[in-house]
């Protein structure tokens, strides 16, 4: 962490507010760096999300962590790729160069500690599926075993909240990312409505935290029979990801991101949000 810092101009779709969303300005202050707010074409660095079928095809600026939402080609031949959600993403935008995969909200760990577990199962569905009828009758039938994570919420509250859970059972891809920070089981699901882009962002990250494993379930007879025999992504896997995220980041720091001085004391503030 830096004492000083920098404002950078970055984006977040804050369309249909959830966790998720928050990551991006709760992430940046840890590494030096003031978010602020811009739409897709002023932003100088683009991060946590599905976000870059916003971006104009002439982007300039730099991305770190996102992915696309859909799968099919979308260039960015002069973007400043510092990292990428996952190999699938790296495709479609045309990239020849290696770089790291991963999401970033894979560093949540290293800023949040994991609560003491209260042994439940977490239930994190998207925001477009809550409520749902199918979804609520589990958790109901699951009891005292089960709770259900609002996705409508700041970053450092949800990310709690799935920390303090034994195992997740989710729809929304910030879910099963939170819980491979923390090395808990789990497993996502898909319900109606679909997400728009399908299942290509889950597939997207997987190819590069579980390559060749999925641990994708259809909705079950209960919750705890999705579970069975599903493990952690490897955790050597997730500290090297998570590693080259933050060195990836760092790189930020001498690009021409249309940074200015910041106080120190806001980055702080920041910080503790």
């Amino acid at each position: 962490m830096r004492d000083g810092g920098a404002i950078v101009p970055a984006f977040w779709w804050d369309g249909h507010p959830n966790f998720g969303d928050d990551l991006t300005p709760w992430l940046l202050p840890r590494y030096g760096f003031a978010p602020q707010y811009r739409e897709p074409r002023a932003a100088r660095l683009i991060g946590v999300g599905s976000l870059l079928e916003f971006a104009p095809p002439d982007f300039t600026g730099a991305i770190w962590g996102t992915g696309l939402m859909h799968d099919r080609a979308r260039p960015l031949p002069a973007a400043t790729v510092l990292a990428l959600r996952g190999p699938l993403t790296a495709e479609r935008i045309g990239l020849r160069e290696e770089v790291p995969f991963g999401d970033p909200g894979l560093l949540v760990a290293r800023h949040l500690p994991r609560p003491r577990s209260d042994g439940r199962i977490a239930v994190v569905p998207h925001g477009h599926h809550r409520p749902h009828e199918l979804l609520d009758r589990r958790v109901h039938d699951a009891g005292e075993a089960a709770r259900v994570v609002n996705v409508h919420q700041r970053a450092r509250s949800a990310v709690r909240e799935i920390a303090a859970s034994r195992a997740v059972v989710t729809t929304s891809l910030h879910g099963l990312i939170t819980a491979d920070s923390y090395g808990i089981p789990a497993v996502w699901t898909t319900l109606d409505p679909p997400l728009g882009g399908g299942d290509f962002k889950f597939r997207d990250y997987e190819a590069a935290v579980t390559p060749g494993r999925t641990r994708f379930r259809e909705m079950g007879a209960a919750l705890d029979e999705m579970l069975d025999d599903v493990e952690a992504p490897d955790r050597a896997r997730v500290i090297a990801m998570s590693d080259a995220l933050e060195a990836a980041l760092a790189r930020a720091h001498g690009l021409p991101l249309g940074q200015r001085p910041f106080p120190s004391g806001v980055l702080q503030a920041l910080r503790g949000r």
